[in-house]
């Protein structure tokens, strides 16, 4: 069932509540929520073993939208998470929900242990990508172009090539995209920021585990090497046979024993 809890800034936060055990948050990568994405497939698996929270992103799905956006504010949505289930929690994050679970936890989040997944920061020069990306999905939106925001985030930020986006604008998923394509400038924000992957980062005093997939892009698993050598004492593990898409059968039971331990 579905229920909600309000922000610091009052925007109602929807989540959903499963299993039983130490709570475990999971943070959403772009353009997913509670009802689109990998979390829902990896969720029953870790409700096996530990109180889940899914949760929709601001702006996605059921939950609301305050203006101005701000990473501060996304950050205050986990920590109202983080206080309905009970003042502390395990968190899991994905691509740029990884992104924002380290966000959090480098501004004193009561995270217990923390789990990432790629989180898809630049840090060599071939990958680099131009600063106006931001701007560049803005533009698009303002317009009332939401395919075309999304096409420019799966084509220039995630680097799928764009023969691949033709006939995903044909099927019925495509029109999921667009309904929350207003969020991706917010996830852009976070990943974009390179203060996060330096001085901020440093400051994490959590268990950190960070995670990729062994046959991923290499701009990932040097992003999953980087961040595991700023972040103090994290462990770095790549899963075999694993890439940005992660089976939830190869990856909860590495989550479940991490957790548990």
């Amino acid at each position: 069932m579905t229920a909600r809890v309000r922000s610091k800034d009052g925007t109602p936060i929807a989540f959903e509540r499963s299993g039983s055990g130490q709570p475990l948050i999971l943070v959403d990568g772009a353009l997913c929520s509670r009802r689109f994405g990998p979390m829902p497939k990896l969720a029953p698996l870790l409700a096996q073993r530990f109180t889940v929270y899914q949760y929709d992103r601001r702006g996605r799905n059921e939950s609301g939208d305050t203006a101005p956006y701000s990473v501060a504010r996304e950050v205050e949505d986990l920590e109202a998470l983080i206080h309905e289930a009970g003042g502390e929690a395990f968190v899991y994050g994905v691509s740029s929900g990884a992104a924002l679970a380290l966000e959090a936890a480098a501004r004193g989040l009561r995270i217990r242990k923390l789990a990432l997944y790629e989180p898809p920061f630049v840090v060599d020069a071939n990958g680099a990508r131009p600063a106006d990306h931001v701007t560049r999905l803005k533009q698009s939106l303002a317009t009332g172009r939401r395919g075309d925001a999304v096409k420019y985030f799966m084509t220039k930020m995630v680097g799928m090539p764009a023969l691949f986006v033709v006939p995903m604008r044909l099927l019925p998923m495509w029109s999921k995209l667009e309904a929350v394509a207003h969020t991706l400038p917010y996830d852009a924000a976070i990943v974009l920021d390179e203060t996060l992957l330096g001085e901020r980062a440093a400051r994490v005093r959590v268990p950190t585990l960070v995670i990729g997939g062994a046959n991923s892009p290499p701009k990932l698993r040097h992003a999953v090497e980087a961040t595991g050598a700023v972040v103090p004492g994290a462990e770095r593990r790549f899963l075999k046979g694993q890439t940005h898409n992660v089976s939830p059968q190869a990856l909860a039971p590495v989550l479940r024993e991490y957790f548990a331990a």
